[in-house]
């Protein structure tokens, strides 16, 4: 997994149009959500398109911690989880993963009693976890703070119907994991239903779950007495598929994204259209090896590239994981652009590193206004958190001169390789 030296820094010389075919990763929180899944069963677990991040390396730590056997080759992770009775996550890995909350759902459906401190990762706001316990305490437990962690417990876990006050993404997948070895039937209404959480479904029905509707606002589970192994690929990332359009269009490129799913990225799509970017869906050849079709997204500008307005919504609006890299490639459309942020309260944090470089940005609320185009000028900027990082990385493939960007151990978190794949596009791109 990638791991970075805190005084690494990225150097990037901007002004070249990115062209070429890049391939994405397997996504981020998909596996994430799978790796959490393997603590479900003690059966040998197989996860292939596992990316190469930060994150995912972390959350192998916190699994080993709790007794799994984790192997890495590569893409492919395999997991047998033998965990005994330990139900505590590590509190350290936990405060620096949000992700880490996920053991939560596995370990109590399994062992009837889990315990984890309250998650960490980037600071873009509020993160309540009443979704998670109102879930646990629907199904039957007893969830309480204890110093400083929570920790739920149950005799017995048993169906119930659930309604979401929001559509939180780790709380649906989170109380999912938790109800699939319960007793009877769990309905929740006002789930969430991107494709990351379908994906987290299919790979529990792979486990022998019975989950209708994953993917969808209504989702029925369906409990059984225990989950087998299974082996399972990952999806696509779809955020960091959109982030090389973004870059593409950005720097008046032509790229082919190579994994860029274009149902999970309607939102996007129909937003570079309204721009007025060529955007052009295609589907390569079955792979002689594996007999699968990969499809993906190519992008150029079709024109003069215009401003728009937009808003960072639950899916299938637009995501707010693209609200900062698409701010910063809105610096170079014409107009006056406005992204209202309807997800976190503190995803902004990229905008003072972007006005350093001279983008025309203004703020009100959750709101930012952003005037464009603007030349942009290489300076020293830091990446606040994994797509704030994005959006410096491509206002520096946008600007006229050199920009160095610290802080990257953020942009490590969430893209494999991100110097390599960038110079394969043509970017001049470097880490020291």
């Amino acid at each position: 997994m990638t791991t970075t030296a805190a005084t690494e820094r990225l150097i990037i010389r901007g002004g070249h149009p990115l062209r070429g075919r890049i391939a994405v990763s397997g996504s981020k929180n998909a596996a994430l959500y799978a790796v959490a899944a393997t603590l479900l069963t003690a059966e040998p677990m197989t996860l292939r398109n596992v990316p190469a991040i930060a994150d995912i390396g972390e959350m192998a730590e916190l699994l080993r911690d709790l007794g799994a056997s984790v192997e890495v080759d590569g893409e492919i992770m395999r997991v047998e989880a033998h965990i005994g009775e330990k139900t505590a996550a590590d509190p350290e890995r936990a405060a620096s993963l949000r992700a880490s909350f996920l053991v939560m759902g596995p370990l109590l459906g399994r062992l009837g009693e889990a315990a984890c401190a309250p998650p960490g990762g980037d600071v873009i706001g509020s993160r309540p976890l009443d979704v998670h316990f109102a879930g646990f305490r629907a199904l039957g437990a007893v969830v309480q703070r204890e110093g400083p962690e929570y920790v739920a417990r149950a005799s017995k876990l048993r169906g119930a119907r659930i309604f979401f006050d929001y559509p939180s993404v780790l709380g649906t997948v989170n109380v999912i994991f938790a109800a699939v070895l319960a007793e009877g039937m769990t309905t929740i209404v006002n789930a969430a239903a991107e494709p990351e959480v379908a994906m987290a479904c299919d790979l529990l029905n792979a486990m022998g779950a019975r989950i209708e509707g994953g993917g969808n606002n209504t989702v029925r589970i369906e409990g059984v007495t225990s989950l087998h192994g299974a082996d399972f690929t990952i999806i696509p990332d779809r955020i960091e598929a959109g982030t090389y359009l973004l870059a593409g269009v950005a720097t008046d490129g032509d790229i082919e994204v190579v994994g860029a799913v274009p149902d999970h990225l309607d939102s996007l799509v129909a937003k570079l259209r309204e721009a007025n970017v060529l955007v052009e869906p295609f589907t390569l050849p079955a792979q002689a090896s594996s007999g699968r079709v990969d499809v993906g997204i190519r992008v150029r500008r079709g024109g003069r590239f215009d401003a728009v307005q937009l808003q960072a919504v639950p899916y299938p609006g637009f995501a707010t994981d693209l609200h900062a890299p698409m701010a910063a490639a809105l610096t170079q459309a014409h107009g006056v652009s406005i992204i209202h942020e309807r997800v976190y309260d503190n995803r902004m944090n990229y905008v003072s590193e972007l006005r350093f470089m001279g983008a025309r940005m203004t703020t009100g609320g959750q709101s930012v206004m952003i005037e464009g185009p603007t030349a942009l000028i290489g300076t020293p900027v830091r990446a606040h958190d994994v797509r704030a990082g994005a959006a410096v990385v491509l206002a520096a493939l946008c600007a006229d001169g050199e920009t160095t960007i610290r802080d990257i151990t953020h942009i490590d978190r969430g893209y494999a390789d991100l110097d390599v794949r960038l110079r394969a596009l043509g970017a001049d791109v470097s880490r020291r």
